[in-house]
Order: C-alpha cells, then structure tokens, then sequence
C-alpha cells in the first residue's frame, strides 16, 4: 500500500510516498519546496496559502506518478505555531513565526497573572517565549481586537488539513505542543486560558493520533487529480512522528530527534510532572500509544544553518559537507557556548554571537570558520550530555544506548561527539524518521500496522544504521566540567 506524507519543517516542506510491502516501508520524495519565513515591516511571517499551494502541488504531482494508489494523506509540521479564524472561517492573520520578537517579555505577563509553578503542574510543558500560550497572549495584549475576531485556532498542521478536507480539529501530539493542554484532563486547560483571559471556545476538539479527519474535498481532489482519499492526521508534531520511528529495540535509550531544533529525550507511559522537572524545566509532549515524550528542547543545527547564512551574505558559498570538513580540521574542544542562551534564538549574526559569548565567559574566541563550527557542534554535544545526565537523575536509572534519528544523522561528526561526550553508544538513523512516523502511523490508521512495536520493527527493516562508540571521553569530561559553569 502507498501513503503520501507532508513534512513540513523550518527551512522546507517534502511531499513522500511511502510503500509498504513485506514489512518494508521504501520513500520516494516526489516534491520538495523551501519553507521561508516572511518579514514584513518589524514582524515574521509563515506564508501559510503559500505552503498550502505547494502542499496541493506536491499532491498533483504524487498522484501524477502513483494514481489511485495512495490510500491516504498525512501531514505533520513544527510545534507552537498557530492560524486563527475569523466569521466564514477567513484567515484573520498571516501566522506569526516563532522566532518573532513580539513575544518578548510576555512569558513574564503572564506569571504576573498565574504563577509559574501553576502553569507547569497544569500543562507540564517547559516555559519558552514561543510557546503558542504567550503567543495567544500576546494577541490580547497587542491586539485585542483581532482577538476578539477569532472563532477558531488551528496549529498549522490542523490549519492544513482544514484546508483540505474542510474539518476543524486538533490532533494531540501537536495540541500538546502549545503549554494549553491539560494532560490529566485530557483536554485544554481551560481555567488556565481563562485566568489568563484567553479565549477557549475557539479551540478545537482534540483527536489522538491515527485519526481519519476526513476525505479530501471535492475541489481540491479535482484541482490535484486526486481521488477523495482520507486524510488522516499521523502524530502532526514532527518530532511526535520521527520519535515513533526511532528504532529501539531494547528499553533504556535516550533519543535526539536532531534538525533545526534538537528534541532530546525518553518516552514515558505518563507525564512526568514534579518539582525536578520544573526546576530543570523538561516538557511532556504527547506520543504516539499512549505515550508521552519526557524532554528537553535544545537549539540544534540551528547555530550551523545560521552561520552558514552569515557566511554566504559575506559572499563565501559553503555547503554543510564543507562547513563540517572545516569544523574536523580546527583543535577540539577550545571554546564553548550555551547553544539555548538567549543570544542565539534568533541573532543577526550567529558567528559574531558566538564570539561575543566566548568573549563575556572569558574563553579563546574562535576565528576562523572551521573554529565556530567546531565550537558549536562540541557544544551541542555537551548540551545532550547535560540532558542525559539530567534525565537519568529524573527517572533513576541509566540510559543505556542514544539513539539519533532525523537530517542530523547526517552530521557524522555531530555524532561521534556526542557518542565521546555522553561515553555511550549512538545508533544513527533514519534519516527520514519523521515522513517513515507518519507515513507508518496513516498505515495504522487503516489497520495495516497494528502496533507500535511492529511500527519500529518496520523501521528497522527499512533501514541502516550507523553506531559511534565513544573515543578520548576523558578529555570530554574535562570539557563538560567547564562547560556547566556556562549554564
């Protein structure tokens, strides 16, 4: 059978058919677009009907080389991000990106109102200015009258699938995204939103993942030459998706979900919600079965793709091939920065920040390319050793084996200094974990999977992977000494 699967992330979108035979699944990437964010004035912007115009193009295309042979449609994008609605279901605003400055300081608006312990023990989600609850906010407090407009949210996976079927929900993967999600209720927090003088009538209903929305409507099947196939919404969250293909075999494994962001973490039967996870502030996500993902959102290649952004608008060209070549060649482990502090969510020169952190913490700061590379990549590798140390202190135990999954895997180097940093093995791949999640999740969906373990057993048997096992971890360990003092 053949599932077509849209993965939207923050630099592009890809349209994937999967075919699932003999316990196999094998992807063919049948379009690809780039998904940039919009400035307009002093705001960021996700160009919404421009994503759906390539979403419906990918689909024309699809079914262009496989007919009426795609049994259904799923689609999964990023976290925290959001479309309201107007009378006639209009779209009131461009979506704001989340990386959009208009959500300063109202994260601390908002404790003003309800405490911040509060909020965690009701939602269980790690605070980040990003959050869709203070981007919420920041409507009524900005613009208030817009607000008042709204009749409905939709997360921008949710937003797509109304374009296609004409069906408003949520799924829950994505829903929990958004610190307004009650995981002991199973539903939104409303008496937070209503402390918070939110709006919850225009929240939509929430459906878990797996979930047939709907079928295709009529104009749009026509404009794609599509049938009017089911669209079901797979674990919407991309990372909900690419950690449900992560291809554990034995319990104990800590995963890293690695592209622009880092989403690093356990899978858990419950939330875990207690003074420790507030204190170190972890989130739980929804997961895929019932689950729950225990983790830490950490910036990942993000540093990498913003430098390379700098490099090229100083007229050096440099692919990421390149970049990580340079990045081999510079000494180890010379220069270290937080990758989440403030300073680089969303800089307008990432390699001047990080020399300007090396700087203030009083450390050499790196000059060539192949330096801030490196620097950043031994970073991000000492941040997941922070996590994994937190972690087991959390869950009392040790976490045996990481596995990394997503375009990171990519990063070999990224990999072996992670496998050197944390002294455990690291199992790299998929790649496409997150198209093989959904894709997998529409076939169970349709009862052609009938598990989440026989998901991952496909997983496996669909794929390679590569293990790193740890070298030098003395001088790592000397480096995560120093590096602990920066957080």
């Amino acid at each position: 059978m053949r599932f077509l699967a849209f993965d939207l992330g923050a630099e592009s979108g890809r349209a994937i058919v999967g075919t699932l035979r003999d316990g196999r699944v094998t992807l063919d990437e049948v379009y690809r677009f780039p998904n940039e964010p919009v400035r307009v004035l002093d705001n960021l912007y996700w160009d919404a009907l421009r994503l759906f115009h390539e979403i419906k193009k990918g689909l024309l295309l699809a079914v262009a080389r496989y007919g009426r042979d795609i049994q259904s449609i799923g689609i999964d994008t990023w976290g925290v991000d959001f479309a309201l609605l107007g009378e006639k279901d209009i779209l009131l605003s461009n979506p704001y990106h989340y990386r959009d400055s208009r959500t300063q300081g109202v994260m601390e608006e908002a404790f003003k109102r309800v405490p911040q312990d509060k909020i965690f023990y009701r939602t269980g989600i790690q605070f980040m200015p990003i959050n869709s609850l203070y981007q919420l906010l920041a409507y009524r407090l900005q613009q208030p009258s817009l607000l008042a407009q709204a009749k409905a949210f939709l997360m921008m996976p949710d937003l797509f699938n109304f374009f296609l079927t004409g069906q408003k929900a949520s799924e829950f993967t994505i829903a929990t995204t958004t610190q307004m999600y009650d995981p002991r209720s199973g539903d939104w927090a409303r008496e937070l939103l209503t402390s918070l003088e939110l709006p919850s009538s225009i929240l939509p209903e929430i459906h878990p993942p797996g979930t047939i929305l709907g079928t295709l409507l009529p104009q749009v099947a026509k404009e794609t030459g599509a049938r009017e196939v089911p669209v079901i919404a797979p674990a919407s969250h991309d990372t909900a998706s690419a950690v449900a293909a992560v291809p554990a075999q034995m319990p104990d494994y800590l995963y890293i979900s690695s592209g622009t962001w880092s989403l690093v973490g356990v899978e858990v039967p419950e939330p875990v919600i207690n003074q420790d996870t507030l204190r170190l502030n972890f989130t739980n996500e929804g997961g895929v079965a019932g689950t729950f993902r225990l983790l830490k959102n950490v910036v990942g290649l993000w540093l990498v793709q913003e430098c390379r952004r700098a490099f090229e608008r100083q007229g050096e060209i440099l692919d990421y091939t390149t970049l990580t070549q340079m990045a081999r060649e510079a000494r180890p482990l010379v220069s270290l920065v937080d990758p989440d502090h403030p300073s680089f969510l969303n800089p307008e020169d990432m390699p001047a920040a990080i020399q300007k952190f090396c700087q203030e913490t009083g450390q050499p700061v790196p000059q060539s390319k192949g330096e801030i590379i490196r620097c950043a990549l031994e970073s991000l590798a000492l941040k997941y050793r922070w996590v994994l140390d937190k972690l087991e202190e959390i869950l009392r135990k040790r976490l045996h084996v990481i596995h990394i999954v997503g375009g990171g895997t990519k990063n070999e180097l990224l990999c072996q200094f992670t496998a050197d940093a944390t002294n455990r093995p690291v199992l790299a791949g998929p790649v496409e974990a997150t198209a093989m999640g959904n894709l997998l999740i529409q076939a169970m969906a349709l009862k052609q999977v009938n598990s989440l373990a026989e998901l991952r057993e496909i997983v496996r048997n669909s794929c390679e992977l590569k293990v790193y096992e740890p070298q030098d971890t003395s001088a790592w360990e000397e480096a995560y000494r120093k590096f602990v003092g920066f957080l």
